[in-house]
């Protein structure tokens, strides 16, 4: 039941920002006949900014709703605007209590170029290897495994990055192995998610 009323409100809300969308490209060339460049350009960014928020919804629909025994927890399911209508934050999280995941893909993310400086460049990356991080594939896609102390011992959450063009995935699955960390990221529809970001 609140996966059907989840589905009704992602419709809602996406049909609201399409007319959104549509009303704010109608004033931004209004205000570009009129010759208020400074209002069309303004106008042109908010329907930027709506239509990063629609492909972001369209993104969570592609998210599995399970992973492994992790369900994914419908109230965290967020989608917003980033600082200075640069991009979108699309967040999922998954599981309760001592096993959980969370994934946050962020469009035209500002840590992208350092992502890919470690991942191709081997002398920036053997300097920031501390024994905790390592090189992977995932589908294809190279991305960056960390290992991350927990107050318990021998216990370790993993933070795995993916760029994917200019966005960001970040997943971190809290106490699992690497393997487990691994495995769970398969279950990504990463080429379907680079279709519509990139």
């Amino acid at each position: 039941m609140k996966i059907i009323i989840f589905s009704f409100l992602l419709t809602a809300s996406v049909s609201c920002l399409a007319q959104d969308f549509t009303k704010d490209m109608a004033t931004a060339k209004s205000a570009y006949n009129s010759g208020k460049l400074e209002e069309s350009h303004f106008a042109l960014l908010q329907a930027m900014q709506e239509l990063d928020l629609i492909v972001g919804k369209e993104v969570l629909q592609l998210l599995p709703q399970k992973m492994d025994t992790l369900m994914y927890n419908v109230k965290d399911d967020n989608v917003s605007g980033t600082i200075g209508y640069v991009g979108t934050s699309m967040h999922r999280s998954y599981g309760k209590g001592d096993r959980k995941a969370d994934l946050t893909i962020i469009s035209n993310s500002p840590m992208i170029g350092m992502v890919n400086a470690l991942l191709n460049n081997p002398m920036m990356g053997g300097l920031s290897n501390d024994g905790k991080s390592k090189t992977v594939k995932v589908q294809g896609y190279k991305g960056r495994l960390e290992r991350k102390d927990t107050e318990k011992p021998d216990v370790y959450d993993y933070e795995l990055q993916i760029p994917l063009g200019n966005a960001l995935i970040t997943f971190l699955v809290e106490q699992c192995t690497d393997k487990q960390a691994l495995a769970l990221a398969e279950t990504i529809p990463l080429q379907q998610i680079a279709k519509l970001i990139l």
